[in-house]
């Protein structure tokens, strides 16, 4: 049975139970309640830092890069979107933050992408994911996209140096967004959605692939070993499927990831490294090393 400790119920009841509309699919939820597990692991202060061996396709080519994928809870505006100050007020709602930064050169010039997702851990109240962001900085320019849950769907901004995108609003009407997915496993994997929907396709992949396009249909389907399951969501429209490969056991780690454009891969990730700390903390020099271990990839 599942129950709350003193700090988990300190930080969901903070949250109001608000009114949103029903999913699509039947959720499976436990009421706002976590495990004494989750509450140690994810509410004892610190964040997971993990570190990715990454495999980039561009212009015709891949490249050896690094991912690092940086997962922690936080308190979070409900209705600003924002992470709140003030962690006891009415509209805080606590969410599992994603940051996943992808670094790669092509040629003489290096890219640097990140992308930030915030999913409430009480998908009950909150079955949505709130906010979603995407930066990516090139020698060439950059560019920056987000969505924001207005309620009923989501409002889409986008700003970028190309002409053919250029700076662009839209109502993306969708089931999900793959940005949110990977903070899904890590709450819950049994509440993974299973099935045919409409999902908005990955930020990166919309970037690099200069694809404007924000609610396409596609299957999602969960495969269990047993050690480690996987998840997979496949694009009919363009072919394109992304596979993530996660432990079985708390805290279901994801361990990698491929992703494809029909027989053509377009990026991959392999776990070297992990930590689990508060880095927000460790920030003078006496802590680079820290920075290095997790990052070094021999």
């Amino acid at each position: 049975m599942k129950w709350l400790t003193p700090l988990s119920a300190l930080l969901l009841f903070a949250c109001s139970s608000g009114e949103n509309p029903a999913r699509t699919f039947e959720v499976r939820d436990s009421y706002g309640q976590t495990s004494e597990q989750f509450a140690e692991y994810w509410y004892s202060g610190k964040a997971e830092l993990a570190a990715y061996e990454l495999t980039q396709g561009r212009y015709g080519e891949y490249h050896k890069g690094s991912s690092v994928l940086i997962f922690v809870t936080e308190p979070f505006s409900k209705d600003k979107q924002v992470k709140l100050d003030n962690p006891n007020s009415g509209e805080a709602v606590t969410v599992m933050k994603l940051n996943f930064t992808r670094k790669f050169q092509t040629g003489i010039y290096p890219y640097s992408m990140m992308l930030s997702a915030f999913t409430p851990v009480d998908d009950y109240n909150y079955p949505y994911t709130l906010k979603a962001t995407t930066s990516s900085q090139e020698w060439c320019g950059h560019t920056f996209n987000q969505y924001n849950w207005n309620g009923t769907g989501y409002d889409l901004k986008g700003f970028s140096y190309f002409e053919s995108e250029g700076d662009y609003y839209k109502e993306a009407k969708v089931d999900f967004l793959e940005d949110e997915l990977w903070n899904r496993i890590r709450i819950d994997p049994d509440k993974l959605p299973v099935g045919e929907y409409i999902v908005a396709p990955g930020s990166f992949f919309r970037r690099l692939g200069h694809d404007t396009r924000v609610g396409l249909p596609a299957s999602l389907n969960l495969e269990k070993g047993d050690v480690t399951s996987v998840y997979t969501i496949h694009y009919h429209e363009n072919s394109r499927s992304l596979k993530i490969t996660f432990d079985n056991e708390f805290p279901y780690l994801i361990r990698t990831w491929s992703e494809y454009k029909g027989e053509e891969l377009l990026s991959s990730g392999e776990l070297k490294n992990t930590l689990h700390t508060d880095y927000w903390r460790k920030n003078a020099s006496e802590y680079e090393y820290l920075y290095d271990s997790l990052t070094s990839l021999e």
